[in-house]
């Protein structure tokens, strides 16, 4: 857990640590301003409230669609073939950089979930796959495109399946 939270933190830029400032310094003034209005007791645990959950869910949104905005790319899933003699998926995708800064890493994500002729049986199925490949492209700059293949083994899921990829960029 300890790893985690330094692995966390080493991967913050400029943006992160203005971000979480600016959250902390607006979290100090409203501890200050409900110390200063102590005589209304109402108004000043509303204020405490909404300092801690400024806190907390202010950092949590700002930090996931800051990141959104500042590394946006596009995925495309070119295509999914399933190997004959290994066992075995082959996917082929091109990744996309929209943002206005150099990728330093990629990380590509397929995942392999389950379909069915329900509805509501897929939308649950995509948050629960089955087999899960992730690879690792370096050094993407701005405005480029790069081809990328992963390969998902081992697959012995013999019924329809999907494939979902996603990238998470820094």
């Amino acid at each position: 857990m300890n790893a985690k939270i330094v692995t966390f933190i080493d991967g913050f830029i400029s943006y992160d640590y203005i971000l979480f400032g600016a959250i902390f310094v607006l979290f100090l003034l409203l501890i200050s301003l409900s110390i200063l209005l102590r005589k209304k007791i109402v108004l000043s645990i509303i204020l405490i409230l909404f300092a801690f959950m400024l806190l907390t869910f202010g950092s949590i949104f700002g930090y996931v669609e800051m990141h959104k905005y500042l590394f946006k790319n596009k995925i495309e899933l070119i295509s999914q073939k399933k190997l004959n003699f290994t066992k075995a998926v082959v996917v082929k995708g091109t990744i996309l950089n929209e943002s206005k800064f150099d990728f330093k890493s990629c990380k590509i994500t397929a995942k392999a979930y389950k379909i069915s002729k329900n509805s509501i049986k897929n939308f649950f199925f995509s948050f629960n796959s089955f087999q899960k490949m992730s690879i690792l492209e370096h050094d993407i700059f701005i405005g480029e495109a790069r081809g990328f293949k992963i390969i998902v083994e081992p697959f012995t899921y013999l019924k329809d399946y999907n494939i979902l990829i996603k990238a998470k960029c820094k």
